[in-house]
């Protein structure tokens, strides 16, 4: 179709409510805190630039063409214009609702189309993710080799050596800014992306399975259920393990439902709205059936998506009520330890240098930033770290970087410097995705760090506990 004889760009249901975009004064201190605007100093790749792309979208002003659909795509929807922005613009609501109309309404090219839909079929599916996943048991190094040599960097494109990666198309501070993709990337590349930050597992990562129901020790103080997640079940499994052993040893009888699915994250963020609700309503129903007074997530993507039921089911009136009181049950688990008060397992020393790296749908979706941290510093012997330009993107982005893996390789390598200007023993966050992606630019740079989830740390210094990959200090 002619783009002139597009139709306009959105139409109910699921359209960007005016309401949300009018609150927007244009004001541009989001700009600064904008991982693409950081990168390329492009007005339309800002926060405040898409907003005005969606009014004119609402107006009838703009029509769906691939020019108004690229500044969408280039967003990593990491929110951190929300923690920005004095006028309180719920950016994400509105980029959610439109990447939904582009998802409906928008004639992608066959490639592009094909590895988005085939990324939906089997990410948020632990049982097609667990075929998809086996050969990396015993050829993962090979696989993400592969991957690297994929992405092999075009002219201008930073990612795969450390003069590459040093040079001045990928950094993004003061004046020297990468250039502006000018295509969307090829699926070869993409597929690349996909091999090269594949994930560490083993058979017993992803045909293990948590204990249905772990009683507290000691005296009960709360009962919890856990999300399990999709790919957080099958390549970190072990964040669970230590998410349950330290509930359990604070008081919690803690249930792990058998029967929970994804939450609904990668789908709700990349515009398959209708395949979020799906998935919301299941575990919904598991977790109504589990009887808990508290529902804890140890990923940040998925407790933020969690969190945001209630908005995704508001206008079913079937589900709004019951979506409402599910997320009104969900915590981070840095949050639910912080609600029970004061720690009820002593804690051993771990002698560590961490930088603690913020995910962007804790910090700045949930607003989650004390609580990790106070849960790091009550371990004796860890100096604590927060790296530069912290409430920046590191890339990873639920399916960013798969479907922009260019710039989300330039974010990533920006991250791993700022962290190895801190000379760190171990890196923590609390995200899969921020952990494949920061260790992915690690590698890059030639920087061998071991990541984890803050929960791990708790729970190697409760039952004192070595970490791998973590050298014990004097």
């Amino acid at each position: 179709m002619n783009e002139e004889n597009r139709p306009v760009a959105f139409e109910e249901p699921d359209a960007p409510p005016s309401a949300l975009i009018d609150t927007c004064v244009h004001c541009g201190f989001c700009l600064p805190t904008c991982p693409t605007y950081v990168l390329w100093g492009e007005e339309m790749d800002s926060p405040r630039g898409r907003v005005y792309l969606m009014k004119a979208g609402v107006e009838g002003r703009a029509g769906m063409t691939q020019a108004f659909v690229q500044h969408f795509d280039r967003c990593l929807g990491c929110v951190a214009c929300v923690t920005a922005c004095p006028s309180g613009v719920q950016y994400g609501p509105l980029i959610e609702k439109t990447r939904a109309q582009i998802e409906r309404r928008y004639d992608r090219s066959v490639s592009d189309r094909l590895f988005r839909s085939a990324l939906m079929a089997l990410v948020p599916y632990p049982g097609r993710m667990r075929l998809a996943m086996l050969p990396l048991v015993l050829l993962g190094g090979v696989v993400r080799a592969i991957g690297r040599a994929l992405m092999a960097p075009r002219k201008g494109v930073p990612y795969e050596t450390r003069d590459d990666v040093e040079s001045g198309f990928s950094r993004i501070d003061g004046e020297v800014r990468q250039p502006l993709p000018s295509a969307e990337p090829g699926l070869l590349q993409r597929i690349g992306a996909a091999l090269a930050l594949s994930p560490p597992v083993s058979l017993f990562s992803m045909f293990g399975r948590l204990a249905e129901h772990t009683p507290a020790l000691g005296e009960a103080r709360m009962k919890v259920a856990v999300l399990t997640g999709c790919v957080q079940r099958l390549s970190f499994s072990d964040v669970n393990r230590a998410t349950v052993n330290v509930l359990a040893a604070e008081g919690c009888n803690v249930a792990a439902p058998g029967a929970q699915g994804c939450c609904g994250a990668l789908p709700l963020h990349a515009g398959h709205i209708d395949q979020a609700r799906r998935l919301a309503k299941h575990n919904i129903e598991v977790f109504e059936a589990a009887g808990v007074e508290r529902i804890v997530v140890n990923a940040a993507g998925c407790g933020s998506a969690m969190k945001e039921y209630k908005d995704l089911l508001a206008a079913d009136p079937a589900w709004a009520a019951r979506a409402h009181a599910f997320s009104a049950k969900v915590r981070d688990v840095s949050e639910l330890l912080a609600e029970l008060g004061e720690p009820r397992a002593p804690r051993q020393p771990l002698r560590a240098r961490v930088v603690y790296h913020d995910a962007c749908h804790l910090a700045h979706g949930q607003g989650v930033r004390a609580q990790p941290r106070a849960l790091l510093q009550a371990i004796p012997g860890i100096e604590l770290l927060t790296p530069a330009e912290s409430d920046i993107c590191c890339g990873s982005a639920g399916i960013y970087n798969l479907v922009q893996p260019e710039p989300a390789a330039a974010l990533g390598a920006r991250k791993a410097r700022n962290i190895a200007a801190l000379s760190p023993d171990v890196i923590a966050t609390a995200n899969p995705g921020c952990t494949l992606q920061i260790s992915a630019a690690a590698r890059v740079l030639g920087y061998k760090w071991p990541v984890f989830h803050p929960i791990q740390l708790v729970d190697a210094s409760i039952h004192g506990r070595r970490l791998r990959g973590l050298r014990p200090k004097a």
